[in-house]
């Protein structure tokens, strides 16, 4: 297994509200990536809290023996954490009283990951053979696209494409998605922020990750597209690999 950050300000935002990390928990490798929310600051901590949060609650109920099912489960128990930690921070001072956060993650397992998210982060799987979204965007686009009222092509220049309608922190209760996810050696999982996807293409992550270059390269590659278009958002992403 080989894992790779990267997260940068853009070239619009004066603060990164992004925040990533990556853990190694025994036999499993754990990586998350959260888009925060909430105005000057709240968003920035949240996104913090919960990559905090996620990662050090993981680390004390992961065990080796688990089957698929208790890997969600517990990362589902984790994220409910993330939540409740948000939201005791966020009752302690009234200005962060609507922060908040997105979370993608990914807990990994030889040819196995248990994909979890919460937003509009993704994870994609990436192979020689193509791009695989994985996750599916809480988002009222994305629920406009479901309807056909959108294609996909015009969800990525809607002018609401940012508005979210699952985050963690401004809910009582985490309401998060997850995924078993089969990959094979060569192949990739990608975490990231919507300020990625909203500049850069499936099909040019596709070929950035796969053709272009050694892999270590590519996210560096991927954040010099986003600043050539623009990147009106903080972009974040973590690569992984499995050798």
């Amino acid at each position: 297994m080989e894992t790779w950050g990267i997260s940068d300000v853009g070239l619009v935002r004066t603060e990164n509200q992004d925040a990533y990390g990556v853990k190694t928990v025994g036999d499993f490798t754990v990586a998350v990536v959260c888009d925060g929310m909430g105005g000057t600051s709240g968003g920035q901590l949240a996104s913090r809290i919960a990559v905090d949060t996620y990662l050090a609650q993981l680390a004390e109920h992961l065990q080796g023996n688990m089957n698929d099912e208790q890997i969600m489960q517990a990362s589902s128990y984790c994220i409910a954490a993330v939540n409740e930690a948000i939201r005791a921070a966020a009752a302690e001072n009234p200005g962060y009283e609507r922060m908040g956060t997105t979370l993608v993650s990914a807990v990994v397992q030889k040819d196995l990951a248990i994909v979890s998210n919460i937003g509009d982060s993704r994870a994609y799987r990436i192979s020689a053979a193509g791009i695989e979204q994985i996750t599916r965007d809480h988002s009222l686009v994305e629920n406009m696209v479901e309807r056909g009222d959108l294609t996909p092509q015009e969800a990525r220049h809607h002018p609401n494409r940012n508005l979210i309608t699952r985050a963690l922190g401004p809910e009582r209760e985490a309401n998060p998605d997850a995924f078993r996810v089969a990959w094979k050696p060569g192949e990739f999982l990608l975490l990231c922020s919507d300020g990625l996807v909203n500049t850069v293409s499936d099909q040019e992550i596709l070929f950035e990750v796969i053709h272009n270059d050694e892999p270590e390269n590519c996210l560096e590659r991927l954040i010099a597209l986003s600043v050539q278009r623009g990147a009106p958002d903080n972009v974040t992403a973590v690569l992984l690999m499995n050798r």
